[in-house]
């Protein structure tokens, strides 16, 4: 069970394998809804969702994502593939489910919608001066 607190509860899930400044952005605007519960994808579902390893393992993507002020807590998402953060809906119990675009789809919609849960989309708005950064164009760029 999370910590008692007088913020709502905001979960997001992810992979976070590359941590760039588009996360940081993404989970400030997350914070800006309530205390940041993240649901971690594995390494297990890493491989799963994108076909490779993750760059660095669930471990050390945990340890860097709960170094940020803007993070209540990470739990490594139990499940797999895009729903693997389902089992910690009921220990999160959140108010919100923040997504970005690109992860959001009308399945994952419903469900959480039918837990009772709000649903919201982030604008993807860049912290101010910086560039958009996405993990794909990184590791395009890199050659990964």
């Amino acid at each position: 069970m999370p910590e008692k607190s007088e913020k709502p509860r905001v979960m997001v899930s992810g992979c976070f394998d590359v941590l760039h400044s588009g996360h940081i952005a993404f989970l400030e605007e997350a914070a800006s809804y309530g205390d940041v519960y993240i649901s971690l994808g594995s390494d297990r579902t890493v491989m799963e969702l994108k076909h490779r390893p993750a760059l660095y393992n669930e471990q050390e993507r945990k340890y860097m994502l709960e170094a940020l002020r803007c993070v209540k807590k990470v739990y490594i998402g139990p499940g797999s593939g895009k729903l693997d953060f389902a089992p910690l809906l009921d220990v999160v119990q959140p108010d919100v489910f923040f997504v970005n675009d690109d992860g959001s789809d009308e399945g994952k919609r419903a469900f959480i919608e039918s837990r009772g849960i709000r649903y919201v989309v982030s604008s993807r708005i860049p912290h101010a001066g910086l560039p958009t950064r996405s993990t794909t164009d990184i590791r395009r760029q890199l050659g990964k």
